[in-house]
């Protein structure tokens, strides 16, 4: 990561762009405002940021459109901003790929606090070499890289850390609230057995035949999953 880290802040409201820019800057980061989701995402591919603030109600294209474009491309960390209070967009901004939400109206410093602990996740992440293999997979964290029966399969960074987490720790059954919190980072009161449901079982369609090789994704009724390993 550079020195001087940089936020892009996409908002159309003016006053919530610059405050939000005032504290950051006066944590030390470098900021760039928009206020439409075409824009922005012109102003991402020209010149990525570090993290970017991404409004769910954008002109031009809403915050969702640019999520998805991005993560076409990208696992750079966003958080999604959102100014209603429903569980929807929060799973929805969940399973496109966000790395986290903060409903408006926020506190700026816990605004800034969400950005400093996604930015440590995110780039400790990065520095980790760590790579995973079992018969037919490998995973790769550092390189962000799933390979199974010698192809390399396109997941998206929330996918990918899922499987990751799972498969470091073979044979544990994880709940779907621990599976948000350990793998998203963060506590979620909505409808988080949706959030991990849907990504389960995006991750086993594209490993299918998994159980002949003699490990699975395993569902653990009334309690969560496990990455299980036949002795």
């Amino acid at each position: 990561m550079k020195e001087k880290p940089c936020i892009l802040v996409v908002d159309d409201d003016p006053n919530i762009a610059r405050l939000v820019q005032l504290y950051l800057e006066k944590e030390g980061y470098e900021v760039r405002i928009e206020s439409r989701g075409d824009d922005a995402l012109a102003a991402f591919r020209r010149n990525p940021p570090d993290l970017i603030l991404l409004d769910i109600m954008l002109p031009g294209l809403d915050g969702t459109g640019v999520l998805k474009a991005i993560r076409h491309t990208s696992s750079i960390p966003v958080i999604m901003l959102t100014a209603r209070d429903e569980s929807f967009d929060k799973v929805l901004g969940l399973e496109l790929g966000a790395d986290d939400y903060v409903t408006k109206p926020f506190e700026p410093k816990e605004l800034v606090a969400r950005v400093k602990a996604v930015l440590r996740r995110t780039s400790g992440s990065a520095e980790e070499s760590d790579t995973l293999a079992f018969p037919g997979l490998t995973v790769s964290l550092s390189q962000y890289e799933v390979h199974y029966e010698g192809q390399r399969i396109d997941m998206p960074p929330k996918e990918l850390e899922l499987l990751y987490f799972l498969a470091s720790h073979a044979g544990q059954v994880f709940t779907r609230e621990q599976l948000l919190e350990r793998v998203w980072g963060f506590d979620f009161a909505g409808d988080s057995s949706r959030t991990v449901d849907v990504h389960i079982k995006r991750i086993r369609e594209k490993l299918p035949g998994r159980e002949a090789l003699g490990w699975d994704i395993a569902t653990v009724w009334g309690v969560g999953y496990k990455f299980d390993v036949k002795a």
